[in-house]
């Protein structure tokens, strides 16, 4: 089976990608169409609502954190045994960093490498004509960046929907449907982005509906012949961040949920066993594993709840005695001495590293992060360099005095300082890695 796929786009965030992929994803898999979703770039919230759209699980593909080989091993996994790739694109289609080409993070490095068509998602609220100029600017921008078709968002009107298609069409880009504005079809949001798919109380509704919109509002039929079929090497896991041990306790609950998918699909792959526990139920790593990974998610919301987890706290010191404890973002946050809520009131947490970080005093920390890791540890050995990002409004007001966990740069190279603590087996740090260098 040779699968197809096609890259959702738009000019900037905030068109709507999401929502017509997500709904797409669930108007294809009801059709008995074997579909799955990719998301570009870091972003590691719409993945969750791919897999739940499909029932299979997401992926991200990040041109700038993923050697080729990488990227390329990732795709044919995920494009094996499936009919139709679905790949939303983070940000505007284009946006990415000044770097080598191909390797700058953005949707349309993957349009290239792989030949893959973009659906151009465009906004036409508050436009009507100019849309044909927009649509015009992104089918001219880049001669191996192909545009096959355009789909209408949040039209106000059947006139307003005529006068966008009219003028995009006498450019000689196809549109193929018009999505009418509808308040209910959007998704909530909080400071990270959307509300996680597992957090959502009618998810699978809301994605009924989302569906049915598409299916109304969209020729599926035209999509499907418009995407691409996909020819894959096998590339290469050689870049892939090894699993941190052979049985992994892995902090699971609302406070502790990016993961990325493809590091959990390549740990398990590799033999590892991953036990979740719950801090948020009071529990502990069990002792049976040999590693514990506090990963990133919100524990700025659940920080009281966090606060009083005294055998979650005692058990974790207990394992940190003996056996690696790592955290990246909001499981750092934990591993520190204290984090201040929203309201201002500070929490004790596990106070196994001796920063504090507060959410009331916020600065929004965003972009991609090259980290040379200090000493060798859970995710690698002394000099290697990881590929992520960060993302966070938390701040440090307490650096406290544990040595540092990396030195990190953004993703041009330019050096931004140490990142992180480190003490006896515990390691900690605001990146999320994705991949090595």
């Amino acid at each position: 089976m040779t699968a197809r796929a096609l890259i959702i786009g738009a000019p900037r965030s905030g068109s709507g990608k999401t929502s017509v992929t997500i709904g797409l994803l669930r108007a294809f898999a009801r059709r008995g169409v074997k579909v799955r979703g990719v998301k570009t770039g870091p972003d590691y919230i719409d993945p969750g609502f791919h897999a739940v759209a499909t029932g299979t699980p997401g992926l991200n593909l990040d041109s700038w954190a993923m050697q080729p080989d990488l990227l390329q091993h990732l795709f044919a996994e995920q494009a094996d045994g499936a009919e139709l790739l679905l790949i939303e694109s983070a940000m505007g289609l284009f946006d990415g960093i000044p770097v080598a080409e191909n390797r700058t993070g953005c949707a349309a490095d993957l349009a290239r490498l792989f030949g893959i068509p973009v659906l151009l998602v465009l906004d036409v609220s508050g436009q009507s004509q100019t849309a044909a100029a927009v649509a015009y600017g992104f089918a001219h921008y880049d001669p191996d960046v192909k545009m096959s078709a355009v789909v209408l968002n949040r039209a106000g009107s059947e006139r307003h929907r005529t006068l966008c298609t009219d003028a995009i069409e006498k450019i000689g880009l196809p549109v193929a449907g018009c999505v009418m504005r509808d308040p209910s079809l959007v998704l909530p949001e909080r400071h990270l982005g959307l509300v996680q798919a597992s957090e959502h109380p009618e998810i699978d509704a809301h994605i009924e509906a989302l569906a049915d919109a598409m299916e109304k509002s969209l020729d599926l039929d035209a999509l499907m012949a418009l995407a691409a079929p996909v020819s894959l090497d096998s590339g290469s896991l050689e870049t892939a961040i090894a699993p941190p041990g052979q049985r992994i306790a892995l902090a699971q609950d609302a406070a502790f949920t990016f993961l990325y998918p493809h590091l959990d699909k390549h740990w398990r792959a590799a033999g590892a066993e991953i036990i979740p526990f719950s801090p948020l139920a009071d529990e502990a790593p069990r002792d049976d594993c040999d590693v514990c990974w506090l990963p990133g998610g919100y524990p700025e919301l659940h920080a009281a709840t966090l606060g009083t987890a005294a055998n979650f706290k005692a058990g974790l010191s207990r394992f940190a005695e003996s056996k690696p404890v790592h955290g990246e973002c909001g499981g750092y946050m934990v591993l520190g001495e204290a984090l201040e809520d929203a309201q201002g009131v500070t929490h004790a947490m596990t106070g196994l590293l001796s920063h504090s970080t507060s959410f009331a005093k916020r600065k929004m920390n965003l972009g991609y992060r090259q980290a040379t890791i200090a000493v060798d540890g859970t995710v690698g050995s002394a000099g290697d360099v990881l590929r992520g990002h960060e993302f966070h409004y938390a701040r440090v007001t307490e650096p406290g005095h544990d040595a540092p966990f990396a030195e990190i740069a953004d993703g041009q190279g330019r050096p931004l300082g140490p990142s992180g603590g480190r003490r006896g087996h515990v390691t900690g740090t605001f990146f999320h890695a994705i991949a090595k260098g």
